[in-house]
Formats: C-alpha cells, structure tokens, sequence
C-alpha cells in the first residue's frame, strides 16, 4: 500500500465475534494517508475475537483478529461451495492482520459498487438521505436482507453511545511532579495527529488567498430574518453553498492520489467542514453529496451533520477531499490552513470586517472577509487554485437563494 508504510489507523470493525465470514467478504476498515479501505478475510470461517480495538494507529504486522477456519478452505477455488458431506470436521485458528499487500486496494474501488448492489428500499434510501449515509450505507448492518429505517436509526444510536462524553477536564495525569504534568491524548486527537502526520510526509502544501466582498451574503441573512419561519441557515452555510457550487466545475478539487501514479476523482462533492469541541479538540463533519442538493436541502443536511459531529461523530473520508474551517467567530482576520490527508485542500473563512474604499473626496466602506486556500500542490497548481479560489469570491460576492 505503499514503500515505506509502517502503521495504518483501524477504523472500524465490520463483523462482531461469532459472525460467520465469507472468503474475500469485508472485515474491518483500515485507513492510510491514501485512502480509507475495506480489509477482507482471507478465509471462510468464523470470527473468535477481535485482538485490538478500533479507531487505534496499529504497526503493520499488527495481529487483528482470530478466525476459526475449515482445514482446506484456502485451496478451494474462489465460488466454488464444499459439498456437505465431505466438509472436514478439524479445524484450525488463523490470524488476520494488517499486510502490507495490494488487494485492499483492490476493495476500496469496489466500495461504491458495493453500496449501490445492496438491497436498499426506496423509502430507507430516502432515509439514509436525509441524515447524511447514503454513501455509507454498506457499512450499516440490517436485521434482514433488506436495510430497513429502523436499522438505520440503530446504527446512529449505537454511533451517538459510542461518542466520549467524559469532559477533557475529567483525564487522569500519566505522570505528575513539580514542573509538569503528562496527560494521555484522547483518541480524536490521535487520530488527526495521525492523519497531520501521515499528510505531512506526502502532501506538498501551497498558499493563496484572497479579499471577497461579504455584503450579498448579510444581506441574504437579513432577509431571511425578516421573512421569519424555522428555515435560518448561517451565513456561513451560504458560503458553503457557494464553495460547493464551485467544485462543481473544479474537478480537481473533487479528487485525490491513491498512489504516486493515480488521480482519482468522484463525481460527487463530499463536503468537509471542521466542528470544533470542547477540550480544543476537532472533528469533521461531512456532507456527502452535497452538488445533488438543492439550496433548502443543503442547509438541512449541513446542519444535521454539523450536529453529529458536536456529538463527537468525525465523519471524514477519503472522499471528503476538501475541508471548510471557520474562525469568523474568534476575531480572526486571515490565517494559514492545513491539509488533512487524504484531502487536497482546506479553506479558511475569517471573520467579516470593514474596509475603506478610497474614492473622489473621501472614503467608502464596504464589508468583506478573508478566503485563504491551503492546496496539494501534486494535484492542483497554482493557476488552478487561483482559478477556483476566484470562482468560489465570484459566487459568494453575488449570491441569492
């Protein structure tokens, strides 16, 4: 998956202990600076016990998980079914880790695939829809053959009970003396930590930014407020919506390298936006395709999943290939972003202010913000930056709903 590849992030498990498992079915999902993937079993069997937990940065050779396995399974062709009466009764225990091999590569392109040949109802796909999982939705598990809305509803509880609630206040000191004190990360910084780290030694960043006019934007604001109602999305979900619109016509923009030699790109934006928490701590919420929506269920969405994510839900992966952060709210002007792999690009949004504009006998004054694009210079050049970074100004200097 890479020369010089020593430790993958475990993201999560696929299968729980006594699950039957299918040769070449999918076991849990690793992420690397490339990409987020699929593992499969190398084996039919069943599943004894996961040896780690998720959501930990593990070096490769890693043991993951214990399978109990048919004694000749591995010789037989792939799709071909042992006739009962001459399946072995001894069995045998094998060890799945994480390999330093091509075929989980080799799954994560059939990932899409996959969530689209699932047996997924009209009404549940509505569903999955409207809370933000359809591209998800294969990694969902159902009660039936079919994915029902209360499987749905299942999976998000079961994500809501899984999010720390301890407050960061609450971390127990590791060492202790009369300097310092040393506290263990919480696994969300770890996990960024991992993911800045990875991105650092393959992403090479550049800079640019830019002054855009922030007036049609308030007013767009103001004139939802005076129209009342429940529907009041933020002034930054319009600039949002601006940016979305942009990667439209940007491909690249929508795109990554899963290896030295490839551009990916999809054919969907699936929109970041960095949600801070408490303790200092950062997650991503994603809107996933986000260009299919339209103005009313963009702003629904975004806050759905905004809401997710100040629960502790980070949704990113690797086809969130840019992120948003705004620091309008903490009196900051202009500053630098970083990329987080796998992204290609994070904008900065600061905050509104006023700017004099000199004209014949004195000054006018007109309100705009600073947009700062931070780019993987192996995918986006210079021009194409500048090209889409004038494009997303463009479309916030002039927009209407």
């Amino acid at each position: 998956m890479g020369e010089g590849l020593q430790e993958a992030r475990l993201v999560a498990f696929l299968k729980k202990p006594g699950d039957k498992v299918k040769r070449d079915e999918p076991l849990y999902q690793m992420e690397t600076d490339k990409a987020v993937m699929d593992v499969e079993s190398p084996y039919e069997g069943v599943l004894l016990e996961w040896l780690t937990k998720e959501d930990v940065v593990l070096p490769i050779g890693t043991e993951i998980a214990k399978m109990e396995v048919a004694e000749g399974v591995r010789e037989m062709p792939v799709g071909h079914e042992m006739p009962k009466k001459e399946a072995p009764v001894s069995v045998s225990s094998q060890v799945a880790t994480i390999e330093d091999g091509e075929e989980a590569l080799a799954v994560e392109a059939r990932r899409a695939e996959t969530a689209r040949n699932r047996d997924i109802p009209p009404k549940t796909r509505r569903y999955l829809k409207e809370k933000g999982l359809l591209e998800v939705a294969h990694l969902i598990p159902s009660k039936t053959q079919k994915l029902m809305p209360e499987d749905v509803d299942a999976y998000l509880a079961a994500q809501s009970a899984a999010a720390p609630t301890a407050p960061p206040s609450a971390a127990v000191a590791l060492k202790s003396t009369a300097e310092y004190e040393e506290f263990a990360l919480s696994q969300r910084q770890r996990t960024l930590s991992y993911r800045l780290a990875r991105g650092a030694q393959v992403c090479v960043p550049g800079t640019i930014m830019t002054e855009c006019g922030w007036e049609k934007i308030e007013e767009a604001r103001e004139e939802l407020k005076r129209q009342g109602g429940e529907f009041q999305p933020s002034a930054f979900t319009m600039m949002a919506w601006c940016v979305v619109q942009a990667m439209k016509d940007h491909p690249k923009f929508r795109s990554i390298m899963p290896n030295e030699n490839t551009l990916r790109t999809y054919k969907h934006v699936h929109l970041g936006i960095a949600v801070a928490l408490p303790g200092d701590e950062l997650v991503t919420a994603v809107v996933p395709n986000a260009d299919t929506m339209s103005w009313r269920e963009f702003a629904q969405a975004a806050r759905q999943q905004i809401e997710l994510a100040r629960n502790g839900q980070d949704q990113a992966t690797e086809a969130t290939t840019l992120s948003i952060t705004n620091m309008s709210a903490f009196g900051l002007l202009n500053a630098v972003p970083v990329v987080v792999s796998p992204a290609v690009a994070t904008l900065f949004l600061g905050e509104p202010y006023w700017k004099a504009v000199p004209k014949m006998g004195g000054f006018d004054f007109s309100r705009v913000v600073m947009l700062s694009l931070t780019f993987d210079h192996r995918v986006i050049n210079g021009v194409g930056a500048a090209n889409f970074l004038n494009d997303v100004k463009a479309k916030i200097e002039n927009f209407s709903f």
